[in-house]
């Protein structure tokens, strides 16, 4: 079970997994990056669903603290309510995961939430009594959240370390998953242990510096760069703007 695109669209991430017998069901918010686990789901080798990204992401909240369903009006009309498919990939996964249901009148979804038996929530590293320190990480996202679902649902949560630091040397307003909460550390060498899947490390992801706009190189004048010019004249001053990867592909 993964929210957003846990792969490089071609042989890391959750595209390992990508082998017959590895894995029975997937859960996942976005499946554009993980091919290997596409092709099982196509080829109706493995159960698969697809529901949304931020469902998913509350799904483990609700997962940690032993709740039944997550409720929420997102899907709605959409091919995970369960009048249109209820997020069914293929035709070997028939088990219905979302259910139409009514409060006061107006109609929601429920999702069943399911135990966690197992997660990895990758850190940067780790200190004895083993808290996590989150410095080099771009992002932090559910890491706590699913490491708590699994614990609470008696599984077992593995986390991958840059290094081991000693008790009390590390910046404790940075420690997000508490080590009562850890079964496995596993240290990973530096070639396993990327920022993303397209840099090694970056310090401005984490915030550590700030690159100067003056010094990014301009790009060079194709069609994504006209593409995005003329995306940039519907943008209006104080706008919010929700940018993501979508279906994007080099």
């Amino acid at each position: 079970m993964y929210a957003a695109g846990q792969g490089d669209g071609d042989k890391r991430g959750l595209n390992h997994l990508g082998h017959e017998g590895l894995v029975k069901r997937v859960i996942g918010g976005h499946w554009g990056l993980a091919p290997k686990l596409q092709k099982l789901a196509i080829e109706n080798r493995i159960k698969a669903y697809n529901l949304p990204q931020g469902v998913i992401s509350h799904m483990y909240r609700d997962i940690a603290a032993h709740k039944p369903r997550t409720i929420t009006a997102v899907g709605l009309g959409t091919f995970v309510d369960p009048r249109l498919g209820g997020g069914k990939i293929n035709q070997v996964t028939t088990e219905d995961l979302v259910e139409l249901i009514t409060f006061d009148g107006k109609e929601y979804l429920a999702y069943k939430t399911s135990s966690h038996q197992h997660c990895y929530p990758p850190r940067n590293n780790g200190r004895y009594r083993w808290q996590y320190h989150h410095g080099k990480e771009a992002l932090t996202l559910e890491c706590l959240a699913i490491a708590a679902a699994a614990r609470n649902s008696n599984g077992f949560v593995i986390v991958q370390v840059e290094r081991v630091a000693d008790r009390g040397t590390l910046d404790a307003r940075q420690v997000k998953i508490p080590g009562i909460l850890v079964d496995c550390v596993v240290v990973a060498p530096p070639e396993h242990h990327w920022q993303t899947f397209s840099e090694m490390y970056n310090p401005s992801f984490s915030c550590e510096i700030k690159i100067p706009v003056q010094s990014i190189p301009p790009m060079e004048m194709n069609e994504r760069k006209i593409i995005s010019r003329r995306a940039a004249f519907e943008l209006k001053p104080n706008s919010v703007v929700n940018l993501g990867l979508g279906c994007l592909k080099e």
